[in-house]
């Protein structure tokens, strides 16, 4: 080999080892730099030594992720603190991961994307952590703060004024947890939140209502009436008698039981009824009270014809209904069994 190629041997030997030191050199100084292109949780920190890009994702990703969330419902909110949340956001571990990202490759390849403008196409995701339990209890306490139960019409006794049924609210509790989930993640999402809800129907409505009511009677022990209704409105009022002192017509929401033409009488066994207590006496008998009709409703009590008119408007029974018999034969015909009787 001669002089001139060892020269220019030694001198390409020189070159690189110089060349090789001052890159390390260069990467060296830069080991804790963070690469340009490099973002946390969408926070551009390229450029940037360690405690200034936690100084910048503290500010722009945590000290945002650490406000209160609320869940509102038209004017009523329901709020949980960074704290009551148990949330942390791991800084020093997000910056550390861009630093790991900005050291990928090799020395060559660092120095020669640094030296050539080139970027470290990293993102590192937001690392975040939070008590599921307080997650659920803030969702539990909105739900019990929001959801209102549909109400079914109904119908109000004895007056029979009818309340229109209304519709219910129920919270939509998976889409609230992942809303509620996603506030507590997202640096730059919204930290307040409309509780999602669905209308709940009420099972009766107002026409329903009316439809399993075709026919009622209301007996007014106090006026000595009876009502009698068709689809809730009233068709015709009757004047009875009813149980006296002691022996009252029974107050209470009833069905009609039993219907009978002539009814044989069975008696009670009580001390009122004298030697008949416990007899039965037959339809149709002179001495049997239940004249042309009987329609019973409850526990031996029933509404039924009387030869004694001048009773009605009277307690005067022994708890059963009394009334005229052409006006016992004209209802008899308008109810059936299972027809609804309250007494008032």
């Amino acid at each position: 080999m001669g002089q001139k190629s060892f020269i220019a041997i030694a001198v390409v030997v020189v070159a690189l080892v110089l060349g090789g030191v001052a890159a390390y050199a260069y990467d060296s100084s830069n080991e804790d730099r963070i690469a340009n292109g490099v973002t946390v949780a969408g926070v551009d920190v390229g450029g940037l030594g360690p405690e200034e890009a936690q100084a910048r994702v503290r500010r722009q990703v945590a000290d945002r992720l650490e406000q209160p969330i609320t869940v509102t419902h038209g004017p009523k909110r329901f709020s949980l603190s960074a704290e009551g949340a148990g949330l942390r956001t791991d800084v020093g571990g997000m910056v550390d991961e861009a630093l790991a990202a900005s050291r990928q490759g090799n020395i060559f390849s660092r120095v020669a994307r640094d030296v050539t403008g080139g970027e470290e196409d990293a993102r590192v995701r937001v690392r975040v952590s939070y008590s599921k339990a307080a997650a659920a209890r803030l969702v539990d306490r909105v739900r019990k703060g929001v959801n209102r139960p549909a109400q079914d019409a109904k119908l109000n006794f004895p007056s029979l004024t009818q309340v229109s049924e209304k519709d219910g609210t129920e919270v939509e509790t998976a889409k609230l947890e992942r809303r509620v989930k996603t506030a507590l993640l997202t640096p730059g999402g919204h930290r307040e939140i409309e509780a999602p809800t669905a209308v709940t129907k009420a099972k009766v409505t107002k026409e329903q209502l009316t439809a399993r009511y075709p026919a009622l009677i209301v007996v007014d022990r106090g006026a000595f009436q009876l009502r009698f209704y068709r689809n809730l409105k009233l068709a015709k009022s009757y004047k009875i008698a009813v149980g006296k002192a002691g022996l009252e017509t029974p107050a209470g929401l009833y069905r009609i039981q039993n219907k009978a033409v002539n009814a044989a009488w069975s008696v009670p066994n009580s001390a009122w009824a004298g030697s008949l207590a416990g007899t039965v006496i037959p339809g149709g008998a002179p001495n049997n009270p239940l004249k042309a009709r009987w329609m019973g409703i409850f526990d031996g009590a029933g509404i039924h014809g009387t030869d004694q008119v001048g009773s009605l408007g009277t307690a005067a029974s022994h708890g059963c209904v009394r009334m005229a018999i052409p006006d016992v034969i004209e209802l008899y015909d308008k109810v059936e069994v299972q027809t609804p009787v309250y007494v008032a």
